[in-house]
This record gives structure tokens, sequence and C-alpha cells, in this order.
């Protein structure tokens, strides 16, 4: 299959000289290796990733996602050791500013959610459980009954909060990648943010470790590259002039899908 456009392919109202330049574009991108058809497909790609390397340490430690970059904190990793005489209590939790959810699992009620330690590849949308507020990663007890350890988050490395949060209004769902270590000694829980991502489309489910819109683009070391500039926005056509014009609609209704503690 050819993926070039060819002159017919453009609308019928454009010069012919604006068909002779487009066509040369879209030479010079086979000439490159690239076809229109695969630039236009990047051009196209939704997903905000946003690399991170931060650790979150105790007694009071705390980091603030800010998935779109707005200035405003979406959610709050908090790791805390609290101590007594012969006792500590660590916990790590992530807290949902209003309007947010993190996917979960439930627990009993008056305790907080498990927040679910997502693998790679696993899709984040709208059929999962999701919790406002506040949910647990793990937490660790350290005293004269013993050492204990609860939550879903025991000693793991690389993986995800599921996130929806809201953005004009609208649902977006997202990512946040976290490795956390149990220490037998002093501050007892370690964890490292190893970074995030959102979907920029409302409603629209992404895969853990999803770095653009291609849906094999899993995070690793670093994002794949992306086709930026004239070609790639002339490639992606109507889709991509879409982008610059879309309105955002009414507010999604998450009542079905979130849950309020």
């Amino acid at each position: 299959m050819n993926d070039t456009i060819s002159s017919g392919q453009f609308p019928s109202s454009l010069s012919p000289s604006t068909c002779r330049r487009l066509n040369a574009y879209a030479l010079a991108a086979g000439a490159a290796g690239v076809s229109v058809l695969a630039l236009g497909q990047t051009a196209e790609a939704k997903v905000v990733y946003t690399p991170a390397h931060q650790p979150i340490l105790g007694p009071r430690g705390f980091y603030g996602i800010d998935l779109n970059h707005d200035g405003t904190i979406d959610f709050g990793i908090t790791n805390t050791t609290n101590f007594n005489t012969d006792q500590a209590f660590s916990n790590l939790f992530v807290k949902a500013e209003a309007g947010n959810a993190v996917v979960g699992t439930f627990v009993y009620f008056a305790f907080p959610p498990n927040a679910r330690a997502m693998k790679s590849g696993s899709q984040i949308g709208q059929s999962l459980r999701f919790f406002q507020k506040s949910a647990k990663l793990v937490s660790y007890y350290s005293g004269g009954g013993g050492q204990s350890a609860h939550g879903n988050w025991i000693n793991v490395g690389d993986r995800y909060l599921g996130l929806a949060f809201q953005l004009n209004g609208k649902t977006h769902f997202g990512w946040a990648r976290l490795s956390v270590k149990i220490l037998k000694q002093g501050l007892r829980i370690q964890a490292i943010l190893t970074g995030y991502a959102y979907e920029t489309e409302p409603n629209t489910p992404i895969k853990a470790g999803q770095t653009s819109g291609s849906e094999d683009a899993l995070s690793g070391p670093e994002p794949r590259p992306q086709a930026t500039g004239a070609l790639g926005l002339l490639a992606a056509g109507n889709a991509g002039l879409e982008l610059w014009r879309r309105e955002d609609p009414l507010a999604a209704d998450v009542s079905g899908w979130t849950e309020e503690l």
C-alpha cells in the first residue's frame, strides 16, 4: 500500500500551487523514509507524558503531581511516619484533589480504599472502580506488636496508579508510575515517582505506561520521538485541524464510576 498522498486526494478548492506544495511535502516525507500516513498518526497523538525521578521520603514527604502543567496540583503523594515511645506508623497515600479520583479496591467502611498497583499495559478507563479523596498505597507498623505491612504496593517496581481528573469540566484519564520499597530500619517506606501521563481526549482510556497516542507506545527510559512541525500537521488532515478548533462540550457525568468515601 502506498501511504503517500496524491494530488487527487486534496480538496478541489485548493489552488494548483497549493496542491503542488502539498505534494512536495509528501515527496519529502517519502524520501526521508517516513510515510505521510505515519506522520499523521503521530501528529494525532494525544498523550502528554512527563518523565520524572522524584524520591518521596518520610517522615513528612510530599510531591504534587500536576498532570497537565497548568500550575494546579491534581494528585498529591504523601509519605509520613509518626513515632511514639516504642512504635512507628508509616503511610504512603495518594490524595485526589476535588473532582479527581484514583483506581482502587474497597476495604470496608471508615477505612480508605487500597490504591491498585497496576501493571504496564493495563487499560485505565471508566470501566474501572475509582475513588475520590485519598487511597492507601501501603502502610507499615513497627513496635511492641512486631512489624507488619499492608496494601497493594509492598516492594513493587514500576507499577502504576490509575488516575481520573477534571480538565475544563471534562474527565481525562492518566497514570503515575512509582517504585516502592519497605525497609526494616529507619524510615520504613521508600517511594520514587518515575513519570506520569494523561490522555488529552476526554473520556478516552489510556494504557498504563502509554507515552503517546500509539497504543503500543509504552514508557521506557525515554518517550518515543514524535513528528512535529508543518509536515506532521498537514499529514494529520482534518483530524489535525480539529485539535486546533475543538470546543469543550458539556461536563461529563462521572457519578456512575467514581465513589466518594
